[in-house]
């Protein structure tokens, strides 16, 4: 079996993966916690635990979690992971962090975008990033993963095959991309009460959102070059869930067969990701509470221009799930 710890396991995303690992034939939940360091009774935050659960959200002990795991998951806001994820490494654990802080090996692109200093930056260039599509072999012999973003994962997914057989042009790549306001956590804020986004839909921080250096950062391993990308993001008045369409110059003499192949050819094991085919599109409803991520393209006749759609779970494949 599997000895399996969730720190931040009352947050969204430590509830998800709390969830999953309880349904896994091979995994026994060694150690539920939160750096709130209040104790809690599971049931108070997975609803649908038997009343006779003895299950518990625990204090936090990195002592106790360390001698008693073999995976750790970090489902940490991001800023503080990197503040407790020093307390696991070289401990002979797999940590697995679900926030943004170690997925930049540059470090100084973290700090620009997140706004404070790395307190453990020489773990960055350690971390695989997470994908597990693309990264497979790099994966399976890492310590320490650091797990992708919701919108990168649905956009580097949609881009990686076409950018790996240089099919599109690197310089003109146009994301807009919805999402769910799961993505912005437990914690509530004015931007996401009900009284905000009831009958509302709206673009927020364009050109100023942190997922998108992460994105450039992997589409350029693809690439092999730096890609020039510009994403908008929105937001549903919706729980959950992350479509994103994306407008897309191919390089002369591409054909349609060729861009289906490459989906075909790069995704043709890969479980989780449905290639759907050209002219059928991804929508929510279908990737909703799974780890699927949907992909679908077509070609505008009138100025040839490529455009994929994809669709995911935001907590599931773009978070807990992925994890």
């Amino acid at each position: 079996m599997l000895r399996c710890a969730v720190v931040g396991a009352k947050g969204y995303t430590g509830v998800e993966i709390t969830k999953i690992l309880m349904q896994h034939p091979e995994v026994e939940i060694s150690y539920l916690a939160d750096v709130d360091d209040v104790a809690a009774p599971v049931q108070k935050y997975i609803s649908n635990v038997l009343p006779n659960e003895k299950m518990v959200i625990a204090k936090y002990s990195p002592k106790d979690i360390v001698a008693g795991s073999d995976i750790i998951f970090l489902a940490l806001p991001h800023r503080v992971s990197m503040q407790v994820a020093g307390k696991y490494f070289d401990k002979h654990t797999v940590v697995i962090d679900l926030s943004a802080d170690y997925r930049f090996r540059r470090v100084a692109t973290y700090e620009k975008w997140y706004g404070t200093k790395h307190t453990s930056a020489a773990w960055c260039k350690k971390a695989v990033y997470g994908l597990a599509e693309l990264f497979t072999d790099e994966i399976k012999k890492a310590s320490l993963i650091a797990n992708p973003g919701c919108f990168p994962t649905g956009t580097i997914l949609g881009l990686a095959p076409l950018l790996g057989k240089g099919l599109i042009k690197e310089d003109a790549i146009i994301i807009d991309a919805k999402t769910g306001v799961s993505g912005a956590g437990r914690k509530p804020s004015p931007a996401n009460h009900f009284g905000e986004l009831h009958e509302n839909f709206k673009a927020y921080k364009v050109n100023q959102h942190q997922h998108a250096p992460e994105m450039a950062d992997q589409l350029n391993r693809f690439a092999k070059q730096p890609v020039s990308i510009t994403f908008v993001p929105h937001l549903l008045p919706l729980s959950r869930g992350i479509l994103t369409t994306i407008y897309l110059e191919r390089k002369a003499g591409v054909t349609a067969k060729q861009i289906a192949q490459a989906y075909k050819t790069y995704y043709a094991e890969k479980v989780f990701v449905r290639y759907k085919g050209e002219g059928v599109f991804p929508q929510l409803k279908d990737v909703a509470y799974t780890n699927f991520c949907d992909i679908g393209f077509t070609i505008d006749k009138k100025n040839s221009r490529l455009i994929v759609i994809t669709a995911i779970d935001n907590l599931l494949k773009g978070a807990s799930g992925q994890a």
